[in-house]
């Protein structure tokens, strides 16, 4: 696959030049990668929902690195995301979300470690979502670093759990925030809050895989899978409910309907919601030089449809509207998982099939 060129012209309701991906293959065999992360060095930190970690440096792929406690490695469960600490030369942590348990009694976890020298060590829990659930479905876990040095990630519903996503007493369907440490922050919007859980963000979820923070508009963003249709992308503020279950743009897979409404005082409208169904799974606002096109515009990872999605945004913050899409490597590399920016403006991607994958532009080369 090495080199080859993807020519792209972008439409939209704003004219974009074209944009020609040359995508390179810089590993394949990893098992079902879920996250990656790149470090200050230049070199990859690749999680895989068996539980292991892998490092990529140099032009090769480690062996599985030790360290990490054992997951529940069942349906959507496993180990999830890794995150670098924003001050990693300084402070060097990485931060993981893992499902951990058996099919009767399982939640998503934040954890993190040391990295140095080619080892892991200092692991320590931060985090266990409460209560314990069934099943093996909607952990969510993507982590992603705040200005004040707070970071946030989301629980998922659960699946067979949803109504608890409209109460402030469980983790369910929430957006979490903690300090990097692990403890609360005194000003999360539940903290004063009688009978709701002080780490809660936001409410009304279902399961979100993508966020990140869009510095330059200093605006978080965040994608989640709806149901069958109404997947969407969200503004994420601080204590805000996003409907779900009570409002949704979709049905069940049944085809029964979970809410007559989309609609609801009190609950927030997505930026863009997608039906029928992409299947989002991560994403990221893009700023580099590599690709100056694609600026300020939003891409993220799909499975169902196999593709790297651009969300054309508007210029500034208020009010923010969605201007266009286009699709990218539709079907090429099979379902897309997570995305990150490298430090030269380049993208590195990772796929379900077990590729890590680097973007560059074609017309450098």
């Amino acid at each position: 696959m090495k080199g080859l060129l993807l020519i792209l012209l972008l439409t939209t309701n704003a004219v974009l030049a074209k944009t020609n991906f040359a995508v390179t293959e810089l590993a394949n065999g990893l098992e079902r990668p879920w996250a990656v992360t790149q470090l200050p060095n230049g070199s990859l930190m690749i999680t895989e929902r068996n539980g292991q970690l892998r490092h990529w440096h140099n032009g090769q792929l480690s062996k599985p690195i030790k360290g990490l406690p054992a997951v529940y490695n069942a349906g959507q469960g496993g180990m999830l995301d890794v995150k670098a600490h924003p001050n990693f030369e300084i402070q060097p942590w990485l931060y993981f979300t893992y499902a951990k348990g058996d099919s009767s009694n399982n939640a998503t976890y934040l954890a993190r470690a040391k990295w140095q020298n080619g080892k892991l060590s200092e692991f320590s829990q931060l985090f266990k979502a409460a209560p314990e659930k069934k099943g093996a479905y909607h952990f969510s876990g993507r982590i992603e670093f705040l200005p004040d040095g707070s970071l946030v990630f989301a629980v998922g519903d659960g699946y067979s759990y949803m109504d608890e996503a409209q109460s402030l007493k469980n983790h369910f369907g929430k957006i979490v925030r903690l300090n990097a440490d692990g403890t609360v922050p005194n000003d999360n919007p539940f903290v004063d809050v009688n009978n709701a859980k002080d780490e809660i963000y936001t409410w009304g979820h279902r399961n979100p895989q993508g966020m990140y923070y869009d510095k330059k508009r200093q605006i978080l963003f965040s994608n989640e899978h709806g149901p069958k249709g109404g997947d969407e992308i969200n503004i994420i503020k601080p204590s805000f409910n996003y409907g779900w279950p009570d409002i949704t743009y979709g049905i069940d897979y049944s085809g029964d309907i979970i809410s007559e409404l989309t609609h609801k005082d009190g609950m927030q409208q997505p930026l863009l919601q997608w039906t029928p169904s992409i299947a989002p799974s991560s994403l990221l606002v893009y700023y580099g030089n590599e690709f100056p096109e694609l600026n300020g515009h939003i891409l993220t990872t799909t499975l169902k449809y196999q593709e790297l999605r651009l969300v054309k945004l508007s210029k500034g913050t208020e009010p923010l509207t969605v201007e266009g899409q286009e699709s990218y490597l539709k079907n090429e590399y099979g379902r897309l998982r997570d995305i990150e920016i490298g430090h030269n403006g380049e993208l590195f991607v990772v796929t379900d099939g077990g590729l890590l994958l680097q973007l560059n532009n074609g017309l450098k080369r």
